[in-house]
């Protein structure tokens, strides 16, 4: 079923629930009571119908209160790493009893940035969380942050859900928040108004969540919501806020109605789908203004329309695609290496071959293997 209201999630035939460590955790100990009643209406859902997937964050946060480091185990990359690898056992333990107290197997998931882009892992993924599913027990996920590093990780969880639930196939995905949901301002300020439906994440909805609209939500969660929607909503899928601070938090947010519900906008392949939520282009192409033209009417990037080449990259990696005056205009997987694009960067394919050495490819990142922002 499509989700097109906020009370439809309860009848989503696979969810994706996100838990971050804010509502999970209060000064280092699990919020043991508000985790019994969420763990409670799991099992509601379940017996539903819907199948469930937990994206839970927290391993830092209980893994530095057990070794007693400072700033929360956020000092350094190394003492994140060594939280989370004592961590990850609390929190598996943590979801392990919560869910067994309604005779619900949970299942350890830890996975990497390069898990869901590299598009083999990705398969990987998602044929682990099949097969849990299909043996009744609930998949917790949450980055491996013992082995993360600054420059290749996710970062935050809830861009990580959408990607779970992409892979796992899912009809939805349920972010539990400190807010109620997007608001079209700052909430503080008179006249702040809960958006309760949104279909597409447009410049205007992210501005809502930036300070381009001086919404007191940008630096932190709420963006990194919006971009966890975007890429929810392209695959097909419906992407949900709710305020997770209450007890019992998803049948409050559902009875009454409050949240922000993000429409899905498409159904791309399920290539496309993976290859729209990847996060680390190995580096950006800039086109000309007539190429720019060419690729909004579903053309392939040609090496006559390029002007600039960043990044050093290999065949196949993913890029990112930028217009003249520096907006993003998608990103594909690219048919040549960093030094043969500036080879033959803003070159015709009959003056190519000279340049490359061998007959040149259909183009530089085929219309097949690229997805438009």
């Amino acid at each position: 079923m499509t989700v097109t209201r906020l009370s439809g999630l309860a009848g989503a035939k696979r969810l994706v629930v996100k838990v971050g460590s804010a509502l999970l955790i209060e000064q280092g100990s699990p919020r043991a009571g508000w985790l019994a009643t969420l763990a409670g209406e799991l099992a509601g859902l379940r017996k539903g119908g819907t199948q469930i997937i937990v994206v839970s964050s927290g391993a830092i946060a209980l893994g530095a209160a057990k070794l007693h480091l400072p700033k929360g185990g956020r000092d350094s990359l190394a003492d994140a790493q060594a939280a989370a690898s004592v961590g990850q056992v609390e929190l598996a333990r943590l979801w392990s009893e919560v869910l067994g107290a309604h005779d619900i197997i949970a299942a350890q998931m830890l996975v990497t940035l390069d898990d869901l882009e590299d598009r083999r892992r990705y398969l990987n993924a998602s044929a682990t969380l099949e097969r849990l599913i299909e043996a009744n027990a609930v998949p917790v996920v949450n980055e491996n942050d013992s082995v993360a590093t600054e420059e290749i990780r996710f970062g935050d969880n809830d861009r990580l859900a959408a990607r779970v639930a992409q892979a796992a196939q899912a009809e939805a995905v349920l972010l539990l928040s400190d807010v109620d949901g997007l608001y079209d301002r700052n909430p503080k300020e008179e006249g702040a108004q809960l958006v309760d439906t949104v279909e597409g994440v447009t410049p205007q909805v992210i501005a809502m969540a930036t300070g381009d609209s001086t919404s007191g939500l940008g630096s932190g969660g709420m963006l990194a919501k919006l971009q966890a929607a975007r890429i929810a909503e392209r695959a097909g899928i419906a992407l949900a806020i709710i305020n997770g601070t209450y007890e019992a938090p998803i049948g409050r947010a559902l009875d009454a109605g409050r949240g922000t519900l993000f429409l899905p906008q498409g159904d791309e392949s399920a290539r496309k789908a993976w290859l729209s939520g990847r996060l680390a282009p190995a580096g950006v192409l800039t086109v000309d203004e007539g190429c720019t033209r060419a690729l909004e009417n579903g053309a392939s990037l040609l090496a006559a329309g390029l002007t600039e080449v960043e990044g050093e990259f290999r065949r196949g990696d993913l890029v990112a695609i930028h217009g003249a005056k520096g907006e993003r205009l998608g990103q594909g997987l690219v048919e040549y290496t960093a030094e043969e694009c500036r080879a033959i960067l803003g070159l015709r394919e009959e003056q190519q071959e000279q340049k490359l050495g061998y007959a040149p490819r259909a183009a530089v990142v085929h219309r097949d293997h690229m997805v438009r922002s």
